[in-house]
């Protein structure tokens, strides 16, 4: 996936050590064209660093008037699957789509790269390496490779002819040897002070079938082998990293410089990964998550993968800003959730068509509202937008409101509803309780109130004034909805603090569901539209819905009730 850049985004772009260094290069001339790469392995879902990943890479092709390849680093059969390449495919494909004017061709390809199409080539650069006697076939076991390499101790085959490597390696492609029989190493420096220059392993022999590949190969690179390879015959200039592979840069470095290349090489530059509080970003650990069932798959809306977190109802584009505004820096730090929160309230709070829904109904009943009458009322679809226009929402005698809005002995400062008390529903009529019904159990089963017919919003005499106003559906046109009120997956900011087992701080409360009561318009309701049930949430329409199934996702909270929590705490 190429994407040739716009270099007049409509966003200021944003300033870090990457892009300084980035501009100074386009400045000085120093390459035709820059180039970057976003390339996974394909051994599982993206998650929300990724998505740092992808901005960061895509926005500096943008900025710079250069290309960004998505390519598939997919060095390891035994892990990589069809599935994960076309997830990957699709969140890259939507976190980018649109990003920049169509006019000039930021369209996605449909095809990525693949390091698995430069599996000839690599090898062939393997063959060089043992020629100019730089490379050796191994004979140790893993454990002995390992512990050599540990305590720099030279393999005792590391002074191997070429003519005996040369042969060697051809038999191991060739499938003669056995998994784990054989590797191809690096000949460096056995004691070198950074580890990964201890003659690190380039090629081992796994005799299983590659999902892109098929059953060509029985030997297959390391991934620091066609990582820096596949960058050059990419022709990628900047190889932009996260910083755990800081110490694999002389190793980088070494496999492209002692290879005699005739182009210029690609250069490596690394930054802090994304780190979430109350999060884990770990492929291992969410897999386990996944394959232990305690969230529906790798698109559950309480995962922090861009599959999750686009079923949850965050748009590309707050992920996009979240991702550009936090920064690029060379320091590992904990991120607040509440950082990326903010980014999406802020996008929802602008997009989001509000409508009333009740999630926990107790019905209304308007003692002296004629029955059977209904009325329609006018009501905003977005405050924030007013081109979204209006529409007519019906209220009749009976309605529901939301349970906590009733208070029978109401705590201090409670401005909803109470015996005796008044209350306007929203875009209506200023109501009064005066009787509260309850089963023989002693549960609230009804309220009886009075409205005041005089005080109808918008009316020429509504200029009465109450201190709380709440929402309501009129019963008698409530659609049911299915609502799945997702929240954080870990009660703590750092699920694995000294070592604990992440899985003992799973917040219990992540998923509630609820059958919601809504005005009638959410029949309509559309997947590509963001909705603000009022006073409650930013909500979306799932993708289990279905013809009279009503489902909706809660994206996010209208404000950070963990803050809050926090500080009773």
């Amino acid at each position: 996936m190429s994407n040739p850049s716009n270099t007049n985004p409509a966003a200021p772009a944003p300033s870090d050590f990457i892009r300084d260094i980035v501009a100074q290069h386009v400045a000085e001339g120093k390459y035709p064209r820059i180039h970057t790469r976003f390339p996974p392995e394909p051994n599982g879902y993206l998650h929300i660093g990724h998505a740092k990943s992808i901005c960061l890479n895509f926005g500096i092709a943008r900025e710079f008037g250069g290309i960004c390849n998505l390519r598939m680093d997919d060095t390891n059969p035994t892990k990589e699957e069809v599935e994960y390449v076309e997830s990957i495919q699709a969140d890259v494909n939507w976190l980018i789509a649109g990003w920049a004017d169509k006019e000039l061709g930021l369209t996605p390809a449909k095809a990525p790269f693949y390091a698995s199409d430069y599996f000839d080539q690599i090898c062939e650069f393997a063959v060089v390496l043992i020629k100019k006697g730089k490379a050796f076939v191994c004979d140790m076991t893993p454990d002995q490779t390992d512990e050599f390499r540990r305590t720099g101790k030279a393999s005792p085959f590391r002074d191997r002819s070429v003519e005996e490597n040369l042969d060697l390696f051809t038999r191991m492609k060739a499938g003669e040897f056995p998994d784990g029989a054989r590797v191809l190493r690096a000949k460096i420096i056995v004691d070198a002070p950074n580890i990964w220059l201890r003659d690190p392993l380039l090629y081992r022999i796994k005799h299983a079938e590659h999902h892109h590949t098929g059953a060509k190969w029985c030997i297959y690179p390391m991934y620091d082998f066609a990582h820096c390879l596949s960058d050059y015959l990419e022709g990628i200039t900047h190889s932009i990293c996260t910083l755990e592979f800081e110490v694999h840069r002389p190793l980088y470095d070494w496999i492209l410089e002692n290879l005699d290349l005739p182009r210029a090489l690609p250069h490596q530059y690394e930054f802090a990964k994304l780190i979430p509080s109350h999060t884990i970003v770990s492929k291992r650990k969410l897999i386990s998550l996944v394959n232990d069932k305690i969230v529906a798959g790798w698109d559950d809306p309480r995962l922090p993968t861009i599959s999750g977190i686009r079923r949850r109802g965050v748009t590309a584009e707050a992920v996009r800003a979240f991702a550009y505004h936090i920064g690029v820096t060379k320091y590992i730090s904990l991120t607040d959730v509440a950082v990326y929160e903010h980014a999406v309230r802020e996008d929802l709070n602008r997009r989001s068509l509000r409508r009333l829904a009740v999630l926990r109904p107790i019905k209304v009943v308007l003692t002296n509202y004629p029955a059977g009458q209904t009325e329609e009322l006018e009501a905003v679809n977005n405050p924030e937008d007013e081109n979204a226009g209006k529409r007519k929402i019906p209220f009749s005698r009976e309605l529901f409101i939301e349970r906590d809005d009733f208070a029978e002995v109401p705590p201090p400062k409670f401005f909803r509803l109470k015996p005796g008390g008044e209350v306007r529903l929203k875009y209506a009529y200023i109501i009064k309780c005066d009787e509260v019904v309850k089963d023989a159990a002693g549960n609230i089963t009804e309220l009886r109130c009075t409205a005041d017919l005089d005080s109808k919003t918008g009316g020429a005499t509504a200029g009465r004034k109450v201190k709380g106003t709440i929402h309501w559906v009129s019963a008698a046109h409530a659609v049911d909805a299915e609502v799945r009120l997702y929240d954080r997956l870990f009660t703590e900011a750092e699920p694995e603090k000294d070592g604990r087992d992440f899985k003992t701080v799973l917040n219990p409360k992540s998923l509630e569901l609820v059958t919601a009561k809504c005005e009638p318009s959410l029949k309509d309701a559309k997947p590509e539209l963001r909705y603000q049930f009022e006073r409650l949430a930013y909500f979306c329409l799932d993708r289990d819905s279905a013809p009279g199934k009503l489902v909706f996702n809660r994206t996010i909270t209208l404000k950070d009730t963990w803050a809050k929590e926090a500080q009773r705490a």
